[in-house]
This record gives C-alpha cells, sequence and structure tokens, in this order.
C-alpha cells in the first residue's frame, strides 16, 4: 500500500513539473499558424515545410522605446506575437527604455519568471513575495547587473538616474502576459465598486473616485 502512495505522489509530482511551463514542443520547432481557426492552448503549428528564416527573425530592439507617457518607460516586446518561431519554445524577450525617474509599475507576469540585465543606466527593481508575508526584496542595480523576478509576484523597476536606462529582460514562456497592478485594480472595466476598493485600501471612497478617474 505504501508504495502505491509513492507512486501516485511521484506521479503528481511529475504532473505538476510538467505543467509549470509552457506545453514543450514534439519536434524541432512550431512555428505558429496565426490563420488556423483551430482553438489550442498556444497557437496551432503550421507546415514544417513551408517555414522560414522569417519565422524565426525579428529586427527592431536597437531602437529605443518611446517614453514620454505617464510611467516615463516604454517596453518593445519578443513573444510569439511578433517571432512565430517561438511558439512552444518556452522563451522569450522585452527591452524596457526608462526616461529619468521613469518606471516600469509594480506588475505580474502570470506565465513565466523574468531574469532581467541593465544595459545602461541604474535602476531600483524589486519584487514582493505571496501573503502573508509580503516581503520585499529589493536592489540597486548598475550596467551589467542581473536581477531575477519569480513568476506570478509583483515586481517592478525604476529609474534612478537622472539620465535614461535600458534593461533587456528574457521570460520563460512565449507569452508571458502582464497585469498592470493599478490598471487592472483601479481601471478594470467595468470599475470594480469604490465600496469595495475603499475597504480593501482602508481609504475613504472619495479617494477611490479620484484614482479612479485617471484610469
Amino acid at each position: 500500500m505504501a508504495s502505491k502512495f509513492f507512486l501516485l505522489a511521484l506521479l503528481a509530482m511529475s504532473a505538476s513539473c510538467a505543467l509549470a511551463s509552457d506545453p514543450g514542443q514534439l519536434q524541432d520547432f512550431c512555428v505558429a499558424d496565426r490563420t488556423s481557426q483551430v482553438f489550442v492552448n498556444g497557437f496551432a503549428c503550421k507546415d514544417p515545410k513551408t517555414a522560414v528564416a522569417e519565422d524565426f527573425f525579428f529586427s527592431g530592439l536597437h531602437m529605443a522605446g518611446n517614453t514620454s507617457n505617464k510611467q516615463g518607460s516604454a517596453v518593445t516586446a519578443v513573444n510569439v506575437a511578433q517571432i512565430a518561431g517561438l511558439n512552444t519554445l518556452g522563451i522569450s524577450l522585452v527591452r524596457v527604455d526608462y526616461a529619468p525617474n521613469g518606471q516600469n509599475p509594480p506588475h505580474i507576469h502570470p506565465r513565466a519568471t523574468e531574469i532581467l540585465t541593465v544595459l545602461e543606466g541604474s535602476l531600483y527593481v524589486g519584487f514582493v513575495t505571496s501573503n502573508p508575508e509580503n516581503k520585499l526584496f529589493a536592489k540597486i542595480l548598475n550596467k551589467g547587473d542581473v536581477f531575477v523576478f519569480p513568476q506570478g509576484l509583483i515586481h517592478f523597476q525604476f529609474n534612478l538616474g537622472t539620465n535614461k536606462a535600458v534593461a533587456i529582460a528574457a521570460l520563460s514562456s512565449k507569452n508571458p502576459g502582464v497585469i498592470t497592478v493599478a490598471n487592472a485594480v483601479l481601471g478594470s472595466k467595468p470599475s470594480i465598486s469604490d465600496d469595495i476598493l475603499a475597504k480593501a485600501f482602508q481609504v475613504d471612497k472619495n479617494i477611490v473616485d479620484n484614482i479612479q478617474a485617471q484610469f
């Protein structure tokens, strides 16, 4: 009986590991067929005989993003939406540009761990663990420094310098997704009730209304 329980536990652990990242490919590659009407977890594959080099290519990360916005940052994503050949490969990339005092605001990648490298400037970065501890892990990064943001945890980057900053990050999913905390909580459509948010943040409803109006 004990051996059966051990076997079941082993199978459960194996299944958990198998489901912890993007589905693995069963062939050399699976170039996304964005015209397919088949609905699957990801994208259907196009015939590999029709694949071309452009399916695995993207150009543009040498160009700075436009940081003239309220957050003072710009994210240039390179995922399966830009490179069809990333389908099933479980990896993607972003370039992030930061104006002085610009930030990539607190956000979550529901499907990926992120590893970020600073190419230019200095960044104050961090992530917060899940309840109940909600512990902040934060550090100042300079050119060449690397920091990891675990999957599903709220994290951020802020440009401490008086000059622009640039970072490159790799993510462990072809389509990591992003949930910006402020936009999701305060800018949802339709809006979350101000009664709920006022109680959650322990503030007056008028304050919630004023903040929601910004979104």
